[in-house]
């Protein structure tokens, strides 16, 4: 049995194109020296999963993989949410154990750097990352905003009236403005054209945009925004760029951390050109914790999900998801997923034994191994794994003792960081704030010139309406000085004399008396 193992690993895992070493073959507890467990380059664009339980050895797993692909000239993307990642811009300081762990593989340990660029989405030292609102979509805005149908919609909305009118949604102040807009002063024109939009909706949208804006999308959102491109260079000695992005500070914003990436893929599916089979992937993307990408999400959101899956490595893009139980991943995209390794599992729980049954029917049948059972027993630093051969066929389920990362397996001080840091093109690059004219200046303009438009034309008309009655007040005015002067005057003055004479003279005569009795 032993010897057939060794033979049906062999044959497994001996490929024609770049490969690397993953660590090396277990049966029955033991590691059979120089029975290597290698990963094809070639098919790492089918994307992977790593899993299993906290402490079981995920994080150092993935340092391995993304160390060895720097190696071989591919750059990597490395989500950093629990901050432990940082080590791989360190060579290892080494250990005796390390030494008999590449012992019992049969391949020699060497301590080895990979050349690493620090990057953020928030508050974290590193190159600022950001995305404009535009970038974005109407889809992936939503969801970050958290919104119902209806008020999605509403989004949609903007965005299509921000496309036609020319106006640029670049940050959260651009979409405030442009919701403002269509729900005042341009009110008549969003009806006439897309229908009534509700005041109660708007009110909500703009609440989870203070939210958010609370949360930290302020700095997410604007520009200067990634160039995609800048994640797949090389160093001097053509070592891949290992890109780590912290994102210990947004544990408690998933949103902003699972939009994002979804963002950046969409970018990058939209943006590199189609590569074919290429020997090795142009670039690798590892993202921790992957269920925060999945959790709440809705069928919209999780079809575009999976259509970046299925069509991305078409581009030489590889997604490797980092999680506890495959569980955590959609089945339709689980089944995408190439290259599996699997840490040790708990079964603490009767529902715990119910998922290992069902994580064990994702690995392919084995006549070695109790997959079931062996998920709950493997050591620290062991897994199960399967690949996909160049043929496009999985690999035997091996048992693997994985070998130790070449870097530190610990994290860089803060003075590590910072030297780093201050030596990076990418930060003078990208953290500099940039605000351009866009949807916010545009149409704060359009509002202030029709307030001023309206305002010119109400004091003309007051102005109108003042010179109508000073024109009727003069007429009156002149009508009663022409009678004054005429009574004023010696001609008026004798002639008023006359006609007192001439009525005196009446009055004494109706009354019968004479002149003087």
């Amino acid at each position: 049995m032993k010897e057939q193992f060794i033979q049906d690993i062999a044959k497994g895992y001996t490929f024609e194109g770049l490969s690397f070493v993953l660590g090396g073959a277990m049966l029955e507890g033991e590691c059979q020296t120089d029975s290597l467990v290698k990963i094809p380059m070639q098919t790492l664009n089918r994307h992977g999963l790593i899993a299993g339980a906290t402490g079981s050895g995920k994080t150092k797993t993935l340092q391995i993989i993304a160390e060895q692909l720097s190696a071989q000239s591919v750059p990597v993307v490395l989500m950093d949410i629990k901050g432990d990642l940082s080590g791989i811009a360190a060579a290892s300081p080494g250990h005796r154990k390390i030494d008999e762990r590449h012992a019992k593989i049969g391949i020699p340990f060497k301590a080895d750097v990979s050349p690493v660029e620090f990057l953020s989405l928030s508050n974290e030292p590193g190159a600022k990352l950001r995305a404009t609102v535009t970038e974005f979509g109407p889809v992936l805005f939503s969801k970050i905003l958290g919104l119902n149908d209806t008020q999605s919609g509403i989004v949609a909305v903007v965005f299509k009236f921000c496309d036609e009118k020319g106006l640029p949604l670049l940050d959260l102040k651009d979409f405030k403005k442009t919701l403002q807009y269509i729900s005042n002063e341009g009110k008549e024109e969003i009806q006439s054209e897309f229908g009534r939009i509700a005041s109660s909706s708007v009110g909500a949208i703009m609440r989870r945009i203070v939210e958010i804006g609370q949360q930290g999308a302020e700095q997410l959102l604007g520009e200067r925004c990634l160039d995609v491109e800048d994640l797949c260079r090389l160093d001097e000695n053509g070592n891949g760029q290992v890109s780590v992005i912290r994102l210990t500070d947004i544990q408690d914003k998933p949103k902003l951390f699972s939009t994002f990436m979804l963002q950046m893929m969409a970018e990058i599916y939209s943006t590199f050109p189609e590569e074919g089979d290429a020997e090795q992937p142009k670039l690798v993307i590892f993202i921790d914790e992957a269920h925060l990408i999945f959790k709440e999400a809705s069928d919209a959101l999780l079809d575009q999900i999976e259509s970046i899956v299925k069509l991305i490595r078409s581009k030489g893009v590889g997604l490797f998801f980092v999680t506890q139980n495959p569980q955590d991943i959609p089945d339709d995209i689980l089944g995408q997923l190439g290259l599996k390794v699997q840490h040790s599992l708990r079964a603490f729980t009767a529902k715990d034994r119910k998922a290992i049954k069902m994580a064990a029917q994702n690995y392919p049948e084995t006549d070695y191994y109790d997959t079931a059972e062996l998920l709950t027993k493997l050591g620290i630093g062991e897994a199960l794994v399967t690949a996909l051969n160049e043929d496009g066929i999985p690999t035997p389920l091996v048992h693997t003792l994985l070998r130790a990362p070449q870097s530190r397996m610990d994290i860089l001080t803060d003075n590590e960081i910072q030297t780093i840091i201050s030596q990076s093109d990418l930060v003078r690059k990208y953290n500099k704030e940039v605000d351009r004219e866009s949807a916010y200046e545009i149409l704060k303009a359009k509002i202030e010139r029709a307030q001023e438009e309206e305002e010119q034309a109400e004091k003309k008309a007051q102005e109108e309406k003042v010179n109508k009655a000073s024109t009727r007040r003069g007429s009156s005015k002149r009508e009663k000085s022409t009678v004054e002067k005429v009574m004023n005057s010696s001609v008026g003055r004798q002639i008023g004399r006359t006609l007192v004479r001439e009525l005196t003279r009446g009055l004494f005569g109706i009354l019968g008396i004479k002149k003087g009795h």
